[in-house]
């Protein structure tokens, strides 16, 4: 899970943003929306995460920041040796030419040579992973990079590695000897020292590879549109996520019964079977709602799963708001989420903060000279329990509406 995430001169966010989940320690337990940091831990985090405000506030810009970690640490390595880290500044005068910096708290092993040996009863602990870019000759490349982590032997933060440009010193619990050498031939200024030692086989770069790859998000650069074909090839291909989106098509009552893959010349083909019609409904003639929510199932489902964070952009584009509260308490839910896995998302139907506790509640606000604040309802003074978010929200008490007139 994660539990911080910090950002600093990326895109229209200028000044450091830090978006700190821990719930304070004397809110009552609700077990349903919080769950421990990491395993054992006495802090606790939201397992939603909802951010609200007007049309390019920076909400996407906030989900942006985390698939970019998830990407450089997974796949940085396969970009051409002068290609551009996609990690793009302010463009104002004053901080194109400042770092960009991206860091996140989360949830791994406290032992990572037991984890490695394959012992799925590991302790957890918190670790803490930073990357800070900086303009050079035109491109973006990585000026420092480091990870640490807490180990149960430890009281303070323990180094696994620090890198400042391509120079790498690593502790030994990183198990680091014996890929030094190579790693100094190798490691280029546009990618991840992860990313990197992944290529050697290097098990604890392995191990946190994996881990970025328990993001699944439909937002890079810009948001991503499955297309039908794949959409459909790929339910084709995961006869369980198909038994498990025909269940939920009938819980979010879209009138569907079941939707069903057949093998045709050209591919697979999706039909859908209605209350009250005699002939199945080819996915061409489906409701852009309905095709919007099989697009995005497939990246909630796999976090369910697996455990992870689904970060959604727009999840509410095209779907009912009635249903954007029964996909949340698929989250709340331990059967379905027997692992905590996390919803990070940007929003704008607002009517969905009453279903929201404050500590999930986050909004974006652009100042007049553009730049994004991220604060969370929680850091908003005499919020109450009890009170109407929706109509405060509307009201403009909390900000980050949209300024008209």
């Amino acid at each position: 899970m994660l539990s911080h995430l910090e950002i600093e001169n990326y895109m229209s966010i200028r000044d450091a943003q830090i978006i700190d989940l821990r719930v304070a320690a004397n809110v009552d337990d609700t077990p349903e929306r919080f769950a421990p940091a990491w395993r054992g831990a006495k802090e606790r985090i939201p397992k939603v995460v909802a951010f609200f405000g007007p049309n390019a506030s920076g909400k996407s810009t906030v989900l942006r920041a985390l698939a970019l970690l998830r990407w450089f640490t997974q796949h940085s390595f396969q970009l051409a040796p002068d290609a551009v880290i996609p990690a793009e500044p302010s463009w104002t005068a004053e901080h194109s030419a400042r770092p960009t910096r991206i860091a996140v708290y989360f949830s791994g092993p406290a032992d990572i040579a037991a984890a490695i040996g394959g012992n799925a009863e590991v302790e957890e602990c918190r670790y803490f992973y930073e990357v800070q870019f900086q303009s050079l000759n035109q491109r973006r490349v990585v000026l420092a990079e480091s990870l640490f982590y807490w180990p149960a032997s430890s009281t303070r933060k323990v180094r696994l590695f620090e890198r400042k440009q391509s120079d790498v010193v690593a502790g030994k619990d990183f198990q680091f000897s014996g890929h030094g050498s190579v790693l100094k031939k190798i490691l280029r200024d546009n990618a991840s020292v992860v990313a990197t030692l992944a290529q050697l086989e290097h098990k604890p770069a392995l191990m946190l590879r994996n881990a970025a790859a328990q993001i699944f998000s439909n937002i890079f650069i810009e948001k991503t549109v499955i297309d039908d074909s794949t959409m459909v090839r790929l339910y084709h291909e995961n006869p369980g996520m198909l038994s498990s989106v025909n269940k939920d098509l009938t819980r979010i009552d879209l009138g569907i019964r079941s939707m069903s893959v057949t093998l045709a010349n050209d591919g697979p083909k999706a039909l859908f079977e209605h209350e009250g019609l005699v002939r199945p409904v080819p996915l061409q003639l489906e409701s852009h709602g309905t095709r919007q929510f099989l697009q995005i199932y497939p990246l909630i489902a796999v976090a369910l799963e697996q455990g992870g964070v689904a970060v959604i952009d727009e999840l509410d584009l095209a779907i009912h708001p009635l249903v954007l509260p029964e996909i949340l308490r698929w989250f709340y839910d331990p059967e379905r989420n027997p692992h905590d896995a996390q919803l990070w998302i940007s929003c704008q139907s607002v009517s969905l903060l009453e279903s929201l506790a404050k500590e999930e509640i986050y909004f974006c606000e652009k100042d007049k000279d553009g730049a994004t604040t991220v604060y969370g309802l929680s850091n908003i003074q005499g919020v109450r329990r009890v009170d109407n978010y929706y109509r405060k929200y509307m009201g403009g008490v909390y900000g980050a509406v949209p300024n008209l007139g």
